[in-house]
C-alpha cells in the first residue's frame, strides 16, 4: 500500500515548503511507497564505471541536506542527487521562497542554497555509505553567497565529499545566488573546473576521482554554450546536467503567481530545456554524457529527453504534483516505448533523434 497518498491531500494544503518538511519527515519514517517490482532490464545503463538500474533519477533540491537519499532510492529513483550543498551552513533567501503554479504545474523557487553544511551533508553521506545503498548517490556543490573567490568554495565541497560521492556537480546556474550564472562563463568556468581537479587529486591520490558534472542554465547564449561543450569535449569535466530552471517565463502561464522572482521548474520548463539538451548533445557529438532535467511528468517526456541525447534524466517538481507513485509510472512506460520502437538497450536510444533516418522513430501516443 501506497501510505504517502494518505497525507498528499494534507500535504497540498500547506504552504511549500513546510509540506517539503513534513514530506522528508515521512519518508524517514517509513511512509513512502515500495519501488514495487525489479527494474526491467532494458533500462539498465552504464556510466562512468558506474551501474544504474534505471536512468530516473532525483535532481538536487528535494534532498539538500542528505537525509533521506536511501529512502529514494527506495522508491525506485535509479540514482539520487543531493545538495546543493556549501561549505558553511546558510540560511537562504527570506521565506516565502517556494511557490506553487497549481494551474501550469509548475513552481517558483528563490530558496537561494539553503543547506547545513558540507560538514554535515559529509558526515550523513559517510553514514550512508555504511549501509547498503542500491543506486548512485551524486552530491550537487555550490559556493556561499557571500564568498567572493567561488572556486575556493567548489574545491572545498570536493575536497571534503568527493571520498563518498559517485559524481560531483558544479552548480553555477543556479539564479537564486547574485552572479552564480555568470560563472559560467569560459573563463570563469575554466578556473573553477581546474581548481576543483586540483582538489581531487589532492584527496583522492590513492583511488579514482568520482565523475565531475556541470549543471548548467537553460538560458545561455549559444556562444555560451559553445564554450561550455568545447570545456567538457576537451575533457575537463565528465559530463553535464541540462538544465537549472529558468528566469525566463514563457508564454501561457496562467498561475497569478507566475510574476513572482525566481527559478521556474515544472512542466513549463521542458520545452526549452529539451532543446538546450539536444544542442549540447549536438555541440558534443554525442561524446559527453548528458543527464537531462526540465519539466519531466510522465514517460514521454523522459523518453523525449533520451532520443534528444540524455543518458540519465531527473526529475522533482512532478513529484508535488503526482507523488512518489510517478517514479514507477515513467519506468514502466519508459520500458514499453524502448521495446515498441526496437531497442535493445537504454543506450541505443540516446540521441536517438539527432540520427534520422537512420534511428528507429518514435511510437505514437501518450
Amino acid at each position: 500500500m501506497d501510505r504517502f497518498r494518505l497525507i498528499l491531500p494534507l500535504l497540498r494544503r500547506l504552504a511549500p515548503e513546510t509540506a517539503h518538511d513534513l514530506s522528508l519527515l515521512a519518508l524517514r519514517c517509513g511512509l513512502g511507497p515500495g519501488a514495487g517490482a525489479p527494474d526491467d532490464p532494458v533500462l539498465a545503463t552504464r556510466l562512468w564505471g558506474r551501474a544504474f538500474s534505471n536512468p530516473v533519477g532525483l535532481a538536487a533540491g528535494f534532498d539538500k541536506n542528505a537525509v533521506v537519499a536511501r529512502q529514494m532510492l527506495g522508491l525506485g529513483f535509479g540514482f539520487v542527487e543531493v545538495g546543493t550543498v556549501t561549505p558553511r551552513p546558510q540560511a537562504g533567501n527570506p521565506k516565502p521562497r517556494i511557490f506553487r503554479l497549481s494551474a501550469d504545474r509548475a513552481a517558483i523557487n528563490r530558496i537561494g542554497f539553503a543547506n547545513v553544511g558540507q560538514a554535515v551533508a559529509a558526515r550523513r553521506l559517510a553514514a550512508l555509505r555504511r549501509r547498503v545503498v542500491p543506486g548512485p548517490v551524486g552530491v550537487n556543490l555550490g559556493k556561499n553567497k557571500e564568498t567572493v573567490d567561488a572556486a575556493a568554495d567548489y574545491a572545498a565541497g570536493a575536497k571534503a565529499l568527493a571520498p563518498i560521492a559517485d559524481y560531483l556537480v558544479v552548480n553555477v546556474s543556479s539564479p537564486n545566488t547574485p552572479g552564480l550564472r555568470a560563472l559560467q562563463g569560459r573563463r570563469e568556468l575554466e578556473a573553477i573546473v581546474a581548481r576543483v581537479r586540483d582538489a581531487l587529486g589532492a584527496v583522492m591520490a590513492a583511488a579514482p576521482p568520482p565523475p565531475l558534472l556541470v549543471k548548467i542554465a537553460p538560458d545561455l547564449a549559444p556562444a555560451d554554450m559553445a564554450d561550455i561543450a568545447a570545456l567538457a569535449g576537451a575533457g575537463a569535466v565528465d559530463g553535464l546536467i541540462v538544465s537549472n530552471t529558468t528566469i525566463q517565463r514563457p508564454p501561457g502561464l496562467i498561475d497569478p503567481r507566475r510574476a513572482e522572482a525566481g527559478g521556474l521548474s515544472g512542466r513549463p520548463l521542458f520545452a526549452l530545456a529539451t532543446q538546450v539538451l539536444a544542442e549540447m548533445y549536438r555541440l558534443t557529438g554525442g561524446r559527453v554524457p548528458l543527464i537531462g532535467v526540465g519539466g519531466i511528468s510522465g514517460p514521454r517526456d523522459a523518453y523525449a529527453k533520451i532520443r534528444a541525447g540524455a543518458s540519465l534524466v531527473q526529475l522533482y517538481t512532478a513529484l508535488v504534483y503526482e507523488g512518489p507513485g510517478l517514479v514507477g509510472r515513467i519506468k514502466k512506460g519508459l520500458a514499453a516505448r524502448l521495446r515498441a520502437d526496437g531497442f535493445a538497450t537504454l543506450a541505443e536510444a540516446v540521441g536517438a533523434d539527432h540520427r534520422r533516418p537512420a534511428a528507429r522513430a518514435p511510437r505514437k501516443g501518450p
